[in-house]
Formats: structure tokens, C-alpha cells, sequence
């Protein structure tokens, strides 16, 4: 014969049955297809945002609203010793040097400050030159 018992189930205490849940929870892996997804679906708004850029400033480079309009300057020749500071005290002495440097050297589209001897410099119209 056969003795069949019955017994209580065990149950976990409420720690253990926690350890078990994090020790087997599912992680959510990502596939090939769905990192790139991911990556397409962040580099969209970039995307959008450099083309409207390169369709909107085409236009922009083409006008001349706010070029400087011809005849709007005068033009003086670098002599020995002298740099873009002596040149803008000389032609402006009733404004700041470094605002007269700047005009000039965006009026002349220069890389630098540097100048030589014999090179011809275009002054913004509105520094008078006194030379």
C-alpha cells in the first residue's frame, strides 16, 4: 500500500521571492535592425534641421541687401612700420582702434591682421580718413 501525505506548500518569504524576480528578470536586448532604427530615428532631426539650412541660406548668399554699397569706402596704401592699429588711429581718431580694425578688415575680407608694405587697404566710409 501507499501512503500519500499532504503537506502545506512552502512559501517563500517576501526577500527571497524579490531575489528570485531580479535575479530572473528580462533584459531587453536590441537587434541589429532595431539599433539601427535607433540610430536613423536619432539622426533625423538633424538631418531635417541641415537641410532646411542648406535650402534656406542658398538664397541668403546670393543677395546684396547687406553688402556695403559701391563707393562706400576710400582707400589707403600700408607705409613702412605701420599695422592695422597705427592705420585705424591714423584714419579714426575719434573711434575705437579695435572697431576700425574690424571694419577694415572685413571691408577687405583679410584672413589676419597682418599687412605689407605697398598693400592697398579699402577704409570704411564712415572713419574719415585724416591722412
Amino acid at each position: 500500500m501507499t501512503a500519500i501525505g499532504i503537506s502545506s506548500p512552502v512559501l517563500p518569504s517576501p526577500a527571497r521571492a524579490a531575489d528570485h524576480a531580479v535575479r530572473h528578470a528580462t533584459r531587453m536586448r536590441l537587434t541589429v535592425r532595431g539599433r539601427r532604427v535607433l540610430a536613423v530615428l536619432a539622426a533625423l532631426p538633424a538631418v531635417v534641421a541641415l537641410s532646411f539650412a542648406v535650402i534656406g541660406g542658398g538664397a541668403a548668399l546670393a543677395t546684396r541687401d547687406s553688402g556695403a554699397p559701391a563707393g562706400s569706402f576710400t582707400t589707403v596704401t600700408v607705409g613702412s612700420g605701420e599695422s592695422l592699429w597705427s592705420i585705424a588711429e591714423e584714419v579714426a581718431p575719434g573711434h575705437d582702434p579695435r572697431d576700425v580694425v574690424d571694419g577694415i578688415v572685413r571691408l577687405n575680407a583679410l584672413n589676419d591682421v597682418t599687412v605689407q608694405v605697398g598693400q592697398s587697404l579699402s577704409i570704411p566710409a564712415e572713419y574719415a580718413p585724416s591722412r
